[in-house]
């Protein structure tokens, strides 16, 4: 369940499923790379994906664009922003490209959605209003729908994952004259205007209230403690007509006493709604233009987490009148609500969330009647027992039950928790998306609900893939990946291209912080974690697969590193709340390690079982004795602080590497060969944050190595085949992920595949075009060659300045089924393709090869498959005339 997140990336810089190229993000100021010139950095061409989860975080906004069907945006608070693809039923990430320096900007407050242009797409972006993020925020636009992005730099932070960030939306683009936005500020900066799209930006100096409330005056972190502002910005459409701003529109504040602002003059002047109820705040603020309805969801608290008491108000525009339309008393609420939202199709249907439902579950209400009367989700019948009014189908993620069988009232999987975004498509009203701490969940037949039969919710996530990665590992046998997750855990990957059927559980940490496998035993694996109440270790004699919960030591308060003995005979364990211990067998008793302070980050090298390395405050400490006794090192220059990663090289006993430091101190990457007892600092590597290993490229004798550093000026993710005398870059300016600084591994089976861990974009691997791709299974094994004869329909379905969108159909017109399909074309003017889903991709000049991905290989015959992809273009945008699959020519219709 999701927690409060001060990740990894906080601590460190205090002190996707598609192939191709994600959108590009245009800061604008180009940055510095004259130091580029001072080393040379190869290139290599590389395929990025995700390893599947499908979801794992919250997501505080959906946004449905009103004039275009199927334009449709997801928000999240730590993981960026995504758009959906109504051919694929599949969300696609937009801000992949932000990069280290910018990490704060993959947190997004609020998006907008162009209801004049639906091209036209914007992001608040910012993660935290404290010191935690050093950049303040800023609202990237763009006019490809997230393709590319252009961006303006406010002067005040935003905070995507603060408090509060679950009302909204805070960004709104007048719906008759939309040059006009209005963007709500938290920390006390107001109530913001752009006249020119989002270019420049003002405050509205005449605003008369910048909010006061704050979740818990007394943190001194200025997390809890920062003013949630202005929330949300509405406005009336029928008070506008095209090219001229609207008259009317409503301003949400975070103060219960003085909620909703209006202005009837376009904001030129601003006054207090009158007779509005009090002692609440509005998290949403829905308008229903049609009869003239405000609908008001309210909390006693800003949430996303708490709340204990809420109401649901209308507003009649035309007449000043207030109704109380709360589906249960206020006396009989135990939550806040908090997710709105109006049937635009049948505008009288509304419906909300008890956001802050977390036990037995959250609720949904509905209302046909313009909330005069209202229906649930669930009822009782005799307690404990249920009855709902849907049907849970979590068969694409099943890790969504969490692999728990809970007594009732409780069900599994839930219905949710933290339900803040919840919208009825405004083109279907049988199409519903909300979204949940862990995923975003909907449904296709909500007209059942009326009718008394029950409709279906699934998962509506794929795609969208928020957590943040806290350590992974790829054993030599066994499963390629495992991962230690933020708040769902972590997960066994069997296939990467897979959602994988359980997390770990036995027991279930709300946080894994580090694990690891027996170097040569792979089936004995380790991990530790956080849990509000119980063990904070576990062990698997099976590579992960099943799990035991061991015994903690007096004062564990947390999970701390674990380091594992290279024959898996004993581990080292340095938790948080007490010293490191260490242990033989599987962890029923624990001794205090001498020689080593508290808090120590640990490791094991991979050779010698009896042998541990240490490292905390500038200093390297190593164990003999199987983590009894440790002593420090004698070397010198080390990072003085605790932003340090480093990792013992396999086959080779005291082959050390250690990644990390601080752009005021010591930073880099540094190489030892006996132990840690001496150290080299590689000269050409500036900064770097971390290290792994992976197979050795053809003909090297040397694992490769793989970094996520700034080499040669240059911020990115280096692969080196030749012990770190030279360095490849492996991503590009599109393929950033904000910052990566917590893991890095490379895979002991696959030369050049590597994982990466993201602070918010789930776990990204890449595989070098060397390598022939892979579907990220543990053998791809060999492209089949599709035989038979063929058809393909290619369409251009939109068109912009310097970019287009196409859609492409591969019939099957053959006697037979294709096991696999490669599809080859030429495009005639130099066009580049940008993104593509439903298929990967490689392109090689004008020549491009499309291929099936794991899913849609199978194509039966008559039947056929579709893909889709966004382009670059400088002028002329002809269609490719001709088509090839495998070595035979396909018909083009």
């Amino acid at each position: 369940m999701r927690r409060t997140r001060i990740l990894t990336a906080v601590l460190a810089l205090s002190a996707g499923l598609l192939a191709g190229s994600p959108p590009a993000l245009a800061a604008d100021e180009p940055p510095d790379r004259s130091a580029e010139k001072s080393v040379s950095i190869a290139a290599d061409t590389y395929t990025w994906k995700n390893a599947r989860i499908d979801g794992g975080g919250f997501v505080p906004g959906i946004v449905f664009n009103r004039k275009e069907k199927n334009l449709a945006y997801a928000r999240t608070d730590i993981g960026g922003a995504y758009r959906w693809v109504e051919s694929s039923k599949t969300w696609t990430p937009l801000l992949d490209s932000v990069g280290w320096d910018d990490w704060g900007h993959t947190g997004i407050v609020s998006l907008a959605s162009d209801s004049v242009d639906p091209d036209k797409v914007y992001v608040a972006a910012g993660t935290y209003t404290n010191s935690w993020d050093p950049g303040n925020g800023a609202v990237l636009r763009s006019s490809d729908r997230g393709a590319s992005w252009q961006k303006t730099n406010l002067p005040f932070k935003l905070g995507g994952n603060m408090p509060g960030r679950g009302m909204g939306e805070r960004l709104a683009v007048d719906p008759n004259r939309n040059s006009v936005l209005y963007l709500g500020a938290p920390s006390g900066e107001g109530l913001w205007r752009s006249t020119d799209s989002g270019v420049t930006w003002s405050q509205v100096t005449n605003f008369p209230n910048v909010g006061d409330y704050v979740a818990d005056p007394s943190d001194t972190s200025g997390y809890s403690s920062d003013n949630q502002g202005i929330v949300w910005v509405t406005f009336d459409e029928s008070t506008g007509s095209s090219g001229n701003a609207t008259k009317t529109l409503y301003v949400g504040v975070a103060d219960k006493d003085n909620a909703v602002y209006r202005s009837t003059d376009a904001g030129a002047t601003w006054s207090r709604v009158a007779g509005q109820p009090t002692g609440h705040l509005a998290h949403k603020g829905v308008l229903d233009a049609a009869n003239g309805h405000l609908y008001l969801s309210y909390s006693d608290k800003g949430g996303p987490y708490d709340g204990g008491k809420g109401q649901l108000w209308r507003y009649a525009t035309a007449t000043g009148a207030w109704t109380n339309i709360s589906p249960v008393a206020e006396a009989d609420t135990y939550y806040g609500f908090s997710g709105l939202t109006v049937d635009r199709q049948d505008p009288g249907t509304v419906m909300a969330t008890a956001y802050s439902s977390w036990w037995p579950d959250t609720q949904i209400f509905r209302s046909t009647d313009s909330g005069a009367t209202w229906t649930r989700a669930w009822d009782y019948t005799s307690y404990p027992n249920r009855s709902n009014r849907y049907t849970m189908d979590v068969s694409s993620s099943p890790w969504l039950t969490w692999g728990a069988n809970p007594s009732p009232p409780e069900q599994t999987p839930k219905l949710g928790w933290m339900t803040e975004a919840l919208e009825i498509d405004p083109f279907d009203s049988n199409r519903m998306m909300y979204g949940t701490g862990a995923t975003i969940y909907g449904t296709e037949n909500l007209g059942n609900w009326d009718s008394g039969s029950r409709f279906t919710i699934k998962p509506m996530v794929r795609g969208l893939e928020e957590t943040a990665v806290n350590d992974l590992a790829s054993p030599p046998s066994g499963a390629p990946l495992l991962s230690a997750l933020g708040d769902i855990g972590g997960f066994r990957h069997t296939d990467l291209t897979k959602v994988p059927s359980v997390m770990f559980t036995q027991p279930n940490f709300t946080s894994t912080t580090s694990l690891d496998f027996a170097e040569s035993s792979p089936n004995t694996v380790v991990r530790v974690g956080n849990l509000d109440s119980g063990p904070h270790i576990a062990f698997s004699t099976d590579n992960g697969a099943n799990w035991f919960a061991g015994t903690d030591p007096s004062g564990v308060s947390g999970g701390g590193t674990v380091a594992a003995a290279a024959d898996g005979g004993r581990f080292v364990w340095s938790p948080a709340g007490t010293g490191v211990r260490y242990t033989t067998g599987f962890g029923n008793s624990w001794q205090a390690s001498s020689g080593i302070p508290s808090g120590a980050i640990v490791e094991s090298d991979r050779v010698d079982p009896k042998t541990f390395y240490g490292f905390k405050s500038g200093k390297f400490y190593v164990s003999t004795d199987g983590g009894a006794t440790f002593t420090a090192s004698n070397a010198s220059g080390l990072p003085s602080g605790d932003s340090v990663r480093f990792k013992a090289l396999p086959g080779q006993k005291g082959d050390v590497w250690l990644a990390g430091g601080a752009t005021d101190g010591a930073y880099g990457l540094w190489h030892s060969t006996d132990s840690g007892a001496t150290w080299t600092k590689l000269s050409g590597v500036e900064q770097a944050d971390t290290i792994g290993f992976g197979k050795a490229a053809p003909g090297a004798s040397y694992q490769a190595l793989y970094t996520s550093a700034k080499i040669g000026g240059v911020r990115g993710i280096f692969r080196s085949t030749d012990k770190g005398a030279t360095w490849t870059r492996i991503n590009d300016d599109a393929h950033q992920w904000g910052w990566t600084g917590a893991a890095i591994t490379g895979d002991p089976r696959v030369y050049g595949r590597v994982y990466v861990a993201t602070n918010g974009r789930g776990v990204i691997y890449g595989e070098s075009s060397g390598t022939g791709g892979g579907g990220g299974g543990t053998d791809p094994g060999p492209e089949p060659e599709p035989t038979g004869a063929c058809a393909v329909t290619y369409t251009i379905t939109n068109e912009w300045s310097g970019g287009f969108q196409a859609d492409v159909r591969l019939a099957n017109t053959g006697t037979s089924a294709w096991t696999g399909w490669s599809l080859g074309w030429s495009f005639p003017n130099g066009q580049s393709v940008s993104q593509i889903w439903n298929a990967d991709h490689t392109q090689s000049g004008s020549a491009v090869t499309a291929r099936n991905i794991s899913w849609n290989g199978t194509v039966a015959a008559g039947s056929s498959v579709s893909f889709g992809f966004t382009g670059s273009r400088s002028g002329t945008n002809g269609e490719p005339t001709a088509f090839r699959l495998g070595d035979r020519s396909c018909t083009v219709t």
